[in-house]
């Protein structure tokens, strides 16, 4: 028994379709990973700060200092977070662009590969921005009151 060929045209966009999907699933645990660091980030920040008012000068100094690089690990996690929801919306734009693309008997060839290609400069970068937090976070680490 034959498929129609309308079926097996949309057979092969759903193959075709599988990686970018696949793709959207990592980049959603990436963004869940960088939600939680940004969380944590979050939180430590409002820790310090209920500590400086009371805080001795040199206490409050170094409170500064710390809160100086969680506001700069919490910018990069940020970037991040923002580069890997464009990713992903450029991935569904992808994956919706295949399916207008077969339905429409439109070449949408250049397009969706340009844009798949832009998708994956946006998840590089974003990861960039991750990997820069995650050296400025390990660079501020304290051990028994002495800096790493």
């Amino acid at each position: 028994m034959e498929i129609p060929t309308h079926i097996s045209d949309i057979a092969s966009v759903i193959q075709l379709a599988v990686a970018p999907v696949f793709l959207l699933a990592g980049v959603g645990t990436t963004l869940n990973v960088l939600a939680t660091r940004i969380g944590r980030i979050i939180d430590r920040a409002r820790a310090m700060e209920e500590r400086l008012p009371h805080a001795t000068p040199e206490a409050a100094e170094d409170l500064h200092e710390r809160l100086r690089v969680l506001s700069e690990r919490a910018t990069l996690i940020y970037r991040a977070i923002v580069l890997c929801v464009v990713c992903a919306l450029l991935v569904s734009l992808v994956v919706t662009a295949l399916f207008v693309s077969s339905s429409l008997r439109i070449n949408l060839t250049t397009p969706i590969a340009v844009t798949f290609v832009v998708a994956l400069l946006s998840l590089a970068a974003a990861l960039v921005y991750f990997l820069r937090e995650v050296f400025l976070a390990t660079n501020s680490l304290q051990f028994g009151g002495a800096r790493r």
